[in-house]
């Protein structure tokens, strides 16, 4: 069923790779973004690639309700898909108000002038960081959630349980809440890719920047966690497996499943040694590397346990590490100052 769909944030790095396979899929696409984080050129590329025009960008921030609810009376949104939002764990504690206001504030705007207008599908892009610092591995949808550890995670918990009460008031809500682990990669094209303003805050930015010599060298922070090699172990999911399973959530929320609640990850636990190593021996290039301390807010280890959406979603990561860190050079090395 080809659908009218509404993507916010979707100019940034997982917005942008979704809206591509939404389009390859045959939906009519309408992206919002503030543009905070990210450039509008990554949607010029999308119709590169896709071929299609059946795209349309306005720059509008979420918190705008005039703007939005302009928006929803021009438009027959059949869904709305919700990336906006800010996502550094260490700015996030630097600067709480600003996550609370965008993420939280923000949100809520959203689904007021969805419930406004109607419309009541909604993809949430939440993250792991709800599960704060796990008591077990791999983290399955069921383990406790809240103990967060910084305010981008509480942003997002807060948002998954705003979305809870929502369905309890009115159960003609239909809402997918997806689990992120840690995206990393980019589309083979190398067109499109992750484009962090500033210094990057996630490590394989990071790795690759180094590896083109526009950093000097990767600070790893800490080594003294209780895991194998003694520093942090995420679950890292390439973009495109990640944008699919919003394709596959929004094909789920047709069969009208109330609130659902889906960890995207491939289940995997890498290190952030074990990914340095990876980058080298795939694209033969050293990363020179220097332990730091530990960072406020991050954790020992954080993989997922994918199993219900594989069952429920017919979802699984397809893409190995090689392709990763293949990917991730091939945007960068393509892109070195990004779009």
């Amino acid at each position: 069923m080809n659908m009218n769909i509404l993507v916010t944030g979707g100019t940034g790095y997982i917005g942008s790779h979704t809206v591509l396979l939404l389009l390859e899929a045959g939906h009519t696409v309408t992206v919002i973004d503030n543009l905070c984080n990210s450039s509008p050129e990554s949607l010029n590329r999308v119709k590169n690639i896709t071929g299609k025009n059946n795209l349309e960008f306005i720059e509008l921030d979420i918190r705008d309700v005039g703007g939005l609810e302009s928006l929803f009376s021009a438009n027959n949104f059949d869904a709305v898909v919700h990336f906006a939002g800010l996502k550094a764990v260490g700015e996030s504690t630097e600067k709480p108000l600003e996550y609370y206001d965008n993420n939280v504030g923000g949100t809520t705007i959203l689904c007021e002038a969805m419930k406004n207008s109607g419309v009541k599908t909604l993809v949430f892009s939440s993250s792991a960081t709800v599960y704060g610092d796990p008591e077990t591995v791999p983290i399955t949808e069921s383990a406790p959630t809240g103990g967060t550890t910084n305010p981008y995670g509480t942003s997002k918990l807060m948002i998954e349980q705003m979305l809870e009460d929502l369905y309890k008031s009115d159960n003609s809500w239909n809402i997918a809440r997806l689990r992120y682990f840690n995206p990393v990669g980019a589309h083979s094209s190398g067109l499109i890719g992750e484009d962090p303003s500033g210094i990057p805050n996630n490590l394989m930015p990071y790795i690759t920047q180094v590896a083109s010599g526009k950093l000097e060298q990767l600070s790893v922070f800490g080594d003294d966690y209780d895991t194998p090699d003694g520093t942090g172990v995420r679950d890292y999911i390439h973009v495109i497996d990640l944008a699919n399973g919003h394709l596959k959530a929004l094909d789920k929320l047709i069969s009208n499943p109330g609130l659902v609640t889906y960890n995207l990850g491939t289940g995997n636990g890498y290190s952030v040694l074990d990914m340095i190593r990876a980058f080298e021996e795939t694209n033969g290039i050293k990363i020179p590397h220097k332990i730091a301390p530990r960072r406020e807010g991050d954790i020992a280890s954080c993989y997922a346990d994918p199993t219900r959406a594989k069952n429920e979603l017919s979802w699984q990561a397809q893409k190995d590490l090689r392709d990763m860190v293949g990917d991730a050079w091939n945007w960068q090395s393509k892109n070195p100052t990004g779009y």
